[in-house]
């Protein structure tokens, strides 16, 4: 308890525990400023009993367990008023890609979910074969990337098993119908760890199936894996070490879903499931050189999983390309009874690859800080070539997010997420203790007032508001990916954004685009994004060290 102790000195002292009435009055004026608050003495005097019940209040809780699994009873909305949610889902048929087996089967590795699928369905190649050539890669580099934390070669094998005697007996479940996959290890499993990437949680086992692993399960598709995170889903560096970038061994491969992305990268999965709070998806998926949807908020139930922000926390596929990422999302949408924040919008993904009707624009004021010869113009000239029209636009930055309020909520609800954590002092196994970690952010979160934090979130509202406004006319926003403050802004209001690799730079390192969606809407990033790399071979890239 040593920390909470430090953290709450004013508190503490301002209820009793200082050496005179006087000092405490001291204590509190002082405790206003640090809440950009002017306490008179006569103010400070008169909450000094206030503060004292709601101290014993604290204690009481403090006195009663509570994990991160204990539900949060309220639920976040993006949803401007009026907006309609169409909920009408029709069932999709994904046509697969006739392919040939290649004479060296490690090319599989590199073969998107469309290819394997069909190999699959015609019984060109079995299940428990494809999913051992999985397990052979994961084993072999796993190691050299720290991407693996929990190789779940029983499962695999025995779901791939029931792949084939289904198929032999007629059923078929669908395209991911036993195609290897990885989970980030933030997502429970019956019967094996879920370490969270963080050494107080290293031995983990949690007696639950996550809603995204049992959808998965009933599509037929096949876990390998347990995938590393950074620690408490924070960049990448885990208990077991630095997840790598596949393209360069020496750098990261960025996170917080640092493993879903890598061993996507480099062959060790044909896809991977990862989280994203704030730039989790996109991040690790721009540095690998991959695809990936974060989709809108809410949209995949969470239950099962690490909770670190009740009101950001979102749950999407990483894959080779956005055909594999629209057939992987529409088998893991959906909601239960667990979840308050998830929804059951419509995914109506069509079959033609005409983009005619698609409203695409550009954010003209990120793009414009670019050099002319910047990876990211030749996006725009490509919609161009081929007759599409792409509007310039500015994307209302510094109008939308004139406050930090990101900073605010994040903090606030993953230091309640993690009250237990930091109470018990366990925080100090954590694998970084600088200033900019979770230990001392979620110690300094406790001074967060639940004033602010309600009164971000209000700000939060107009926010939704104006980006509802500003998308009304746009169906696809262009944006580089790292530029401004659009991933915050996005983040926060749930829209869907999917990032997928636009060549590599002189050094050999991916690039990325952005594109951006309405609320509810992954149906058209996702079919601009299919659209881009059926005219480009950007997807098709990947790391020369993993090919054999």
């Amino acid at each position: 308890m040593k920390k909470i102790a430090v953290v709450f000195f004013l508190l503490l002292h301002a209820t009793g525990f200082a050496q005179s009435r006087e000092d405490s009055i001291r204590l509190v004026m002082q405790m206003s400023r640090w809440i950009d608050l002017q306490f008179t003495p006569a103010e400070s005097d008169s909450l000094l009993e206030a503060l004292k019940d709601y101290r014993e209040g604290y204690a009481a809780m403090h006195a009663i367990p509570i994990t991160n699994q204990l539900r949060f009873p309220f639920a976040f909305n993006p949803a401007p008023p009026g907006l309609k949610i169409d909920t009408k889902q029709l069932k999709l048929e994904f046509p697969l890609a006739e392919t040939k087996l290649p004479a060296n089967r490690q090319e599989l590795a590199f073969y998107p979910i469309s290819k394997l699928a069909w190999l699959i369905k015609n019984r060109k190649i079995s299940s428990v074969a494809l999913t051992e050539i999985f397990l052979d890669r994961l084993e072999r580099f796993g190691d050299t990337l720290h991407c693996v934390i929990t190789l779940t070669k029983d499962i695999a094998l025995r779901q791939a098993k029931l792949a084939d005697d289904e198929l032999r007996k007629g059923i078929y479940r669908g395209p991911l119908h036993g195609i290897p996959y990885g989970l980030k290890d933030l997502f429970a499993v019956k019967g094996t760890k879920t370490t969270w990437g963080s050494a107080p949680y290293k031995d983990q086992v949690i007696d639950e199936d996550a809603f995204v692993y049992t959808r998965l399960q009933a599509a037929g598709a096949v876990l390998c894996a347990k995938l590393s995170m950074g620690a408490l889903a924070f960049a990448d560096l885990w208990f077991g070490g630095k997840t790598r970038n596949p393209w360069n061994l020496t750098t990261g491969s960025s996170g917080s879903s640092a493993g879903s992305a890598s061993a996507v990268s480099a062959g060790l999965l044909p896809f991977a499931i990862g989280t994203e709070t704030w730039g989790s998806i996109i991040s690790p998926s721009h540095t690998c050189g991959v695809t990936g949807l974060r989709p809108s908020f809410g949209s995949i139930s969470r239950t099962g999983a690490m909770v670190l922000s009740w009101s950001l926390d979102k749950t999407g596929p990483i894959c080779r390309n956005a055909e594999d990422a629209a057939i992987v999302f529409y088998y893991i949408k959906g909601t239960d009874v667990y979840d308050p924040s998830a929804t059951n919008h419509a995914f109506n993904y069509p079959s033609t690859k005409k983009i005619d009707d698609l409203r695409i624009a550009y954010a003209d004021n990120y793009f414009s800080t670019l050099e002319k010869d910047a990876a990211e113009w030749s996006v725009i000239k490509a919609f161009r070539k081929e007759g599409k029209q792409v509007k310039a636009t500015n994307f209302p930055d510094s109008m939308m997010y004139r406050a930090d309020i990101m900073n605010i909520i994040i903090s606030a609800e993953s230091a309640a997420a993690f009250d237990e954590l930091t109470r018990s002092d366990k925080d100090d196994l954590i694998e970084r203790q600088d200033k900019n970690f979770w230990p001392n952010i979620f110690r300094s979160s406790r001074l967060i007032p639940a004033v602010e934090y309600i009164n971000a979130n209000r700000l939060r509202s107009e926010l939704i508001r104006t980006m509802d406004e500003y998308m009304r006319t746009t169906d696809v926003l262009i944006v580089p990916t790292y530029a401004g403050q659009q991933s915050a802004i996005t983040n926060l209001t749930g829209n869907p954004a999917i990032v997928i690799p636009i060549g590599l730079t002189e050094q050999g390192i991916p690039t990325s685009i952005t594109f951006i969606g309405r609320l509810n809407d992954e149906v058209s990033i996702l079919r601009a994004a299919a659209w881009f790399q059926a005219h480009t071979k950007f997807d098709e890239f990947h790391p020369p060290k993993f090919e054999n």
